[in-house]
């Protein structure tokens, strides 16, 4: 059964589309730990991130960096962090999350986004995505 990032990248599940290529979809996450966190997966659908191939690791890093420095266009942050869980959807995927502290990577607080703030982040990181 596919997973529900699969069914993102498929169309079938609606997102808030920040950037793909022939490999790779960027999304934000919906239960968002700041503005502008976003999820960077494989379209290639493996479990777990450690069990992609090494090609196929390095590639999906690149275009997270990618993503990763147009976040830090739009969003006010000090970096841009990038987290690794991978449990609750079997699709591998990494979190890009704008931080100021190290303490803004706490995941069991969630922000609650408007759809109209949603789009608007979206639309605005995609454009700056080069």
């Amino acid at each position: 059964m596919a997973s529900i990032f699969t069914k993102i990248i498929n169309g079938e599940i609606p997102c808030y589309k920040i950037a793909e290529d022939d490999r790779h979809f960027a999304f934000l996450d919906i239960n968002p730990v700041a503005a502008g966190h976003t999820l960077v997966v494989p379209k290639h659908e493996v479990s777990y991130l450690f069990d992609l191939d090494d090609d196929e690791y390095v590639s999906l890093e690149l275009f997270a960096k990618k993503v990763a420095k147009a976040i830090e266009q739009v969003i006010p942050c000090k970096r841009i962090a990038e987290a690794v869980i991978g449990l609750e959807v079997p699709h591998a995927h990494i979190h890009l999350i704008p931080i100021n502290s190290e303490g803004d990577m706490d995941f069991r607080h969630k922000q609650q986004l408007s759809v109209e703030e949603m789009k608007t982040i979206a639309e605005k990181i995609s454009a700056a995505v080069k």
